[in-house]
């Protein structure tokens, strides 16, 4: 799994390779310098040979001198515009401003934006960095709107400047790069919005750090990528039969809600559950049983009422015989419904899945989590979560990790917070970022869909925490295979059920 750092995290790496490892700055900007500058190359067009500069006071300026100097050496006509007074540049990047006026380049020191009267093939922004927080003010944000008005290919040097590091947030002025450079690690800020919207397509700039650096200084927070899930999806030999592939019990669904209990029970056997059981209200039956034709129906007598109550005798040996429970989608919030919800979550020690409506009864009684016996996997929207935790959801939304990395320790349960993009938290801290999935994605139905993916993956043997990172990258990977059929706009839940089979197909995810 790729690791992901915060601008600290990266800082404290840098200081150990400078320092301990006494491996020279000069060295590491160089090597930033020389990769910047071959992503660089790679963004002019044919016959397109100028390019503006623009370097702050720090280290982020001094890998724009070094870049300019590989560029200038390209024959490529270069202005490079520092935007701080040349007493306040120091250490490797003052080393790197001589370096370039020895060689007869005359940097322009600016206190105002340059003429417009040219327009430059490519900008490198190497102004700020990965120090940004908070807004932008004065020069910087005047030279920031300066360089998002020019309509040029811009480069942005390790994140783009106004972008925090570390949770993606704009307040104000960004620059809006159509490239990022990002030295040796990605930054946690470009991979959530809006960073990564400014971000545009990431590249990770080999910088020679040793790799053993990233062991010392211990990352706790990963990408998940295509080589990850595929070496822990489950097989399946040529000799088994559907009881071993996993039982799963769908307890979802009310009135006017059949169509959430649905795609949860079809997920179930798209994902590769063996067999699919439907906890549904007698007054119900009929629809389900008209609507699905592979998941088998296990009818309570409801008097009637459309949702599930007064049926905890019947329903616990029958919980207690499947591999895993799949709880919430569509069950609706009646009173006499919660109370059966807690009393099974009381009772029960069979892994578990909880969604939705599951997730909205336990926000009156929470300690039912972390005490609960079994393995879970609890998967909120923002909102959902915000009920459980008592955050607001802009406090969960401008800090997805550390919110999910806490609750997933508070509660030791698996914790998968869904959104762009989704966040999955371990109960030993381990914080992971899903690459897959797209916009289409929102809309109603989608979250049931992942729901029974989990569920699934955990009735084939994978543990709760394996199970919730394959079925959220498969579960992305479905709905990008959708948005390249049908596009995003035009999606449903639907559509991710019919891809799900392709998504599991290691071929299928190459894009």
């Amino acid at each position: 799994m790729d690791p992901i750092v915060t601008a600290k995290k990266m800082a404290e790496m840098d200081r150990y390779t400078i320092e301990k490892l006494e491996i020279p700055g000069m060295v590491l900007m160089e090597n930033a310098g020389r990769g910047i500058f071959r992503t660089a190359m790679k963004l002019l067009q044919p016959n397109h040979d100028t390019i503006w500069i623009f370097c702050g006071p720090g280290n982020n300026g001094g890998d724009g001198y070094v870049v300019a100097r590989y560029l200038i050496n390209a024959g490529k006509k270069v202005r490079v515009f520092v935007l701080t007074l040349r007493e306040k540049i120091s250490g490797d990047a003052l080393a790197n401003l001589k370096i370039l006026e020895n060689i007869g380049f005359r940097c322009e020191f600016i206190s105002k934006c340059p003429e417009e009267r040219e327009k430059p093939d490519l900008i490198i922004d190497a102004i700020l960095g990965t120090g940004v927080k908070g807004a932008l003010r004065g020069f910087f944000k005047t030279i920031v709107d300066f360089i998002n008005r020019q309509g040029s290919s811009v480069l942005a040097i390790d994140i783009p400047t106004g972008v925090d590091a570390d949770t993606g947030q704009v307040e104000g002025s960004a620059v809006q790069a159509e490239v990022t450079a990002t030295m040796a690690l990605k930054k946690q800020g470009l991979l959530f919005s809006p960073g990564r919207e400014h971000a545009g397509i990431i590249t990770v700039i080999d910088i020679g750090m040793p790799a053993f650096v990233l062991e010392k200084k211990k990352a706790d927070v990963f990408e998940l990528t295509k080589s990850d899930i595929f070496s822990i999806l489950p097989g399946r030999a040529p000799d088994t039969h559907k009881n071993a592939c996993g039982t799963v019990a769908i307890i979802a669904g009310s009135r006017g809600f059949t169509g959430a209990a649905t795609l949860t029970s079809q997920a179930v056997l798209r994902a590769g559950a063996g067999l699919a059981y439907l906890c549904t209200p007698s007054s119900l039956n009929s629809v389900f049983e008209s609507k699905l034709t592979e998941v088998i129906t296990w009818p309570f007598d409801d008097a009637g009422a459309g949702y599930l109550h007064s049926c905890f005798e019947e329903l616990i040996p029958r919980l207690e015989s499947v591999d895993v429970i799949a709880l919430g989608p569509g069950l609706g919030q009646h009173s006499k419904t919660g109370e059966l919800i807690i009393e099974l979550i009381s009772h029960l020690e069979v892994p578990m899945v909880v969604d939705a409506d599951g997730l909205n009864i336990l926000a009156g009684d929470s300690d039912l989590i972390s005490s609960y016996n079994g393995s879970m996997v609890l998967t909120p929207h923002p909102g959902e979560l915000s009920r459980l935790v008592d955050k607001s959801i802009t406090e969960i939304t401008k800090n997805r990790i550390q919110v999910v990395k806490e609750t997933a320790q508070e509660w030791q349960k698996v914790l998968v917070l869904k959104g762009g993009p989704t966040v999955i938290g371990a109960p030993d801290g381990r914080v992971f970022i899903n690459s897959t999935g797209n916009a289409g994605l929102a809309t109603g139905g989608t979250g049931d869909v992942l729901t029974g993916a989990i569920a699934a993956l955990m009735g084939q043997g994978l543990d709760s925490l394996s199970a919730a990172l394959t079925g959220v990258y498969i579960h992305g990977m479905a709905g990008d295979i959708a948005a390249r059929k049908q596009s995003q706009r035009g999606m449903i839940a639907g559509d991710l059920l019919a891809s799900l089979p392709q998504a599991l197909k290691p071929e299928e995810n190459d894009d």
